[in-house]
């Protein structure tokens, strides 16, 4: 543990370490209000670090719109009218057609659904109904990419700017597609995952209207009202990130076989995955996890960004309440998708999957001109912590990264 605290706070400065005992205790704090100014001056009272040097080194997550660090900045007026606006107009139109849209959606899967046996694996806990054909199957997609595109517009997405890539893959992939350029010219190998940055929760939305792919999702969200049905229909794997139990393959061992399926089976749906295991402020690219390409299948990747102005959809350091209150409350939001050419693997890419997720993730930085960062999840709790003047820093050490 006292390892990792110097990893994370490197040399810190003799002089200024508060007294440990001191620390714990708390009663000698004068202000435990949560950090939101990028002041100097002010130190976190969980790493010893001024709130200038946290956002250095945990640049990903930082917000940089005029709402500040978790939302709570201190807005100017013109900012405080155009809330005020939004609340009385806006957010009621808005709350009540995404409802409308959610509960409508969830008919058609019910409907669709009835006297369907779902497609069950006891021993894993997965259940789902994208393994069903013909007219009912065609009807949820079909009406799930409708109205998904339709509740990203009531969101404010009213345009979506998208690009397709034709460029030229590194060289080591050169040899691949030339040894394999007959069998691929008559039937071109079928994907095994389509590969997505994470920004936001808004993310799923733009992919289930693009190509409504499987997802990765925790197993309590089949038990949630209305999106649980709508999750199975998706073809959602279930993961338990906290499960130690051996009965589980864990999140690799599940995605892997599903990558593989969705490769080797064209009635199968096609698996969209998150390499980065969360979401940023949508300037970085966090190290991929090497799930998504055990299965050495190819991916087709895809860069999502949203420009704005005033409030930044990227979901960081910024509570789900405040973040769907403030999305309803801008009158546009912006969105772009680079899709960019199918990537096939090198065998060297093949017998080294780390090897395969770091020359995509390139790709995927130089293209989207994306910031390479080396931190994840871990630090993003810490930062959190710190952003919330909570002194139990150590506790957070002791959740691990999936």
């Amino acid at each position: 543990m006292d390892t990792e605290l110097k990893s994370m706070n490197p040399d810190p400065p003799k002089p200024e370490q508060p007294d440990p005992a001191s620390r714990d205790d708390g009663s000698n704090s004068k202000d435990d209000r949560p950090l939101l100014k990028s002041d100097s001056n002010r130190i976190s009272s969980t790493t010893g670090e001024s709130i200038e040097e946290l956002e250095k080194k945990f640049a990903a997550y930082v917000r940089n719109d005029v709402y500040g660090p978790m939302g709570r900045g201190e807005l100017p007026l013109a900012e405080k009218v155009l809330l005020g606006i939004a609340v009385v107009t806006l957010v009621p139109i808005r709350f009540v057609l995404a409802l409308i849209i959610l509960v409508v959606y969830y008919i058609i899967c019910r409907v669709c659904t009835l006297f369907s046996a779902p497609n069950r694996d006891e021993e894993e806990e997965q259940e789902d109904f994208a393994h069903m054909g013909g007219w009912r199957r065609a009807v949820i997609v079909w009406c799930g990419r409708f109205l998904s595109r339709m509740l990203l517009f009531v969101l404010g997405f009213y345009w979506i700017s998208v690009s397709y890539r034709d460029i030229e893959l590194p060289d080591q992939n050169k040899s691949s597609s030339q040894n394999e350029g007959k069998d691929r010219s008559e039937e071109p190998e079928r994907l095994g995952a389509i590969i997505s940055n994470h920004v936001s929760y808004l993310d799923i939305l733009y992919h289930m209207s693009a190509s409504f792919p499987s997802f990765v999702a925790k197993r309590s969200v089949a038990k949630l009202p209305l999106v649980g049905l709508i999750s199975k229909c998706l073809g959602c794997v279930y993961v338990q990130r906290e499960s130690k139990s051996s009965d589980f393959k864990g999140v690799s061992g599940i995605v892997t076989e599903r990558v593989k399926e969705s490769h080797e089976n064209s009635s199968a749906p096609m698996m969209m995955l998150f390499p980065e295991g969360t979401t940023t402020n949508g300037d970085f690219l966090l190290p991929f996890k090497t799930g998504a390409f055990l299965a050495t299948a190819p991916v087709r990747p895809v860069i999502l960004r949203y420009p704005y102005q005033r409030f930044s959809p990227a979901w960081d350091s910024i509570s789900g309440v405040l973040h769907v209150f403030y999305l309803f409350c801008q009158f546009i939001n912006h969105m772009e998708a680079i899709w960019l050419p199918v990537y096939y693997p090198s065998q060297e890419e093949k017998d080294d999957p780390k090897l395969y997720a770091s020359n995509v993730r390139r790709l995927m930085a130089r293209e989207g001109n994306l910031t390479m960062s080396d931190i994840g999840l871990a630090e993003k709790r810490i930062y959190h912590t710190a952003l919330n003047g909570n002194i139990s820093l150590p506790s957070v050490l002791h959740q691990k990264d999936d």
